[in-house]
This record gives C-alpha cells, sequence and structure tokens, in this order.
C-alpha cells in the first residue's frame, strides 16, 4: 500500500493519459454524459462554470457546446494535450495545476469535480483544501459540485466493480483508518492483451463531505443519487452532491 500511496497519480503518465478515454468510454456514452451536462447547465446561474480535474473534456466540451463558458484545471499535462486535441477545445480555457491551491482570478457561479476524482486527493487535509480552492472561485450563491462513489461497510475488502470484455476493475481496502482504497484496472489493448494499472484513493462518507463543505463556507443544497436527480437513499452507491456558498 504505501507504494500506492507514494506513487504519483497515474493520469501523469502518458501512456496512461493516452488510453485514458478508451478505458472508459462507456463514460463518454451519451446516456452518462448528457444528465450531467443537463444538471451543469442548469447550475451554472451565469453561464460559466470552473472544472476542477478537467481531463481530457470528457465533460468540459459538450458542456461548452451548450453555451457555458469553462475554464478547468488539471495537474496532468499529458491528460490536457489530449483534451486540446480535440474539436472545440480552443473554447475551453485550461490551467495546468493542483485543484486545491491553483486560483483562476475568477469569480463564478459554479466549480465542479466528477467520476469520483475528489478520491484522488489521498489525504483529508488536501480534501478539504479543494472544497476551500472552490470556494475561492465563487461568487456569493455559487454552488460547488462533486460526484463521488459512496463507500460501502458491506463492500470493504475486495470489490470487484467493473467486469467486461475490455475492463475488469476491483476495488481493495486496503486501510479503514485512512479510508485508503487501492484500484485495479486490467484494459484489454488493441492487441487483445490485458494491461493492469493500480492506484490508491481515499474515499470519503458524504456526511465527511459535508463536513468540508462546512469548514470551507458552504452549506447542502441538494444530494442525488445519481445525475437524473434520483433521490439518495441508504442504498445508493454513489451521489451527486451540491453545496452553496452562504451569501454574507
Amino acid at each position: 500500500m504505501d507504494d500506492h500511496l507514494r506513487a504519483p497519480d497515474e493520469h501523469l503518465d502518458p501512456a496512461v493519459a493516452a488510453t485514458y478515454d478508451d478505458a472508459v468510454a462507456a463514460r463518454f456514452h451519451p446516456d452518462e454524459v448528457g444528465p450531467t451536462v443537463d444538471r451543469l447547465v442548469e447550475l451554472a446561474d451565469d453561464a460559466t462554470a470552473v472544472e476542477f480535474a478537467i481531463g481530457t473534456g470528457r465533460i468540459a466540451l459538450p458542456l461548452a457546446d451548450r453555451g457555458v463558458t469553462v475554464r478547468g484545471i488539471d495537474l496532468s499535462e499529458p491528460m490536457l494535450d489530449r483534451l486540446r486535441a480535440k474539436a472545440g477545445s480552443d473554447r475551453v480555457e485550461v490551467t495546468v495545476g493542483d485543484m486545491t491551491s491553483v486560483q483562476l482570478g475568477v469569480k463564478t457561479s459554479l466549480v465542479y469535480l466528477v467520476f469520483n476524482t475528489i478520491m484522488n486527493l489521498r489525504t483529508q487535509h488536501e480534501q478539504v483544501g479543494c472544497f476551500r480552492n472552490a470556494v475561492r472561485h465563487l461568487a456569493p450563491g455559487g454552488r460547488f459540485v462533486v460526484e463521488t462513489i459512496v463507500p460501502r461497510f458491506d463492500r470493504l475488502g475486495t470489490h470487484v466493480f467493473d467486469l467486461s470484455d475490455d475492463h475488469v476493475g476491483i476495488d481493495e481496502y486496503v486501510d479503514p483508518v485512512g479510508q485508503i482504497s487501492i484500484s485495479h484496472h486490467f484494459v484489454r489493448d488493441a492487441d487483445g492483451r490485458h494491461r493492469k494499472r493500480s492506484a490508491a484513493f481515499r474515499y470519503a462518507w458524504p456526511s465527511e463531505l459535508d463536513l468540508m463543505a462546512q469548514i470551507a463556507g458552504l452549506t447542502l443544497e441538494h444530494r442525488w443519487a445519481d445525475w437524473h436527480r434520483s433521490p439518495f437513499t441508504a442504498d445508493s452507491t454513489a451521489h451527486v452532491s451540491v453545496w452553496r456558498l452562504l451569501v454574507r
């Protein structure tokens, strides 16, 4: 586990960035992207948004197609290179940097962080820093949106979260004190062979994220089980949470 914690974020690796879109191809499907973009358009009151961990533009590019001015931050230059190679990327302003500290000098109605990426921050201190940095970018009444999994007590241990011809994903919960899991991915290459990559993440329960939001000056406005606004229940395996900046 220590080796995984010491390892840099895997998305900094050009080889990972080069195959990222293929590895998560299902998340690029219109049935996945459409509802996400629909909700973000509704939440971006002034038609501007900042995306933390913008990656290859899975959400930012279709959001820009809907008329929202998107600025993004990402630590990985290789991931941003993939974004810049795509049609319409000239409409999205990107900055290389850490989403816990880099400031873009703008005030917006919406900051968002999707696809479990809050877990890429491997300490509670860093996750609190992310919330605080989101607030630095928000105008009064602005919103911070996070999409992530719900850790499940019944799944602590080893859990297969994806099983398909092209990808096998296994979560290994290795440190319940530090709240660390290791995700193992077996991705099929073009030659038919499966390539393994593993990375460590820090999971957090919704109540802990609510406390981080409170520390940063945010209050919970909505919590859904998905981007379709399905009710969040004790059986939900993921959540989309919307916190709003208190107007002082």
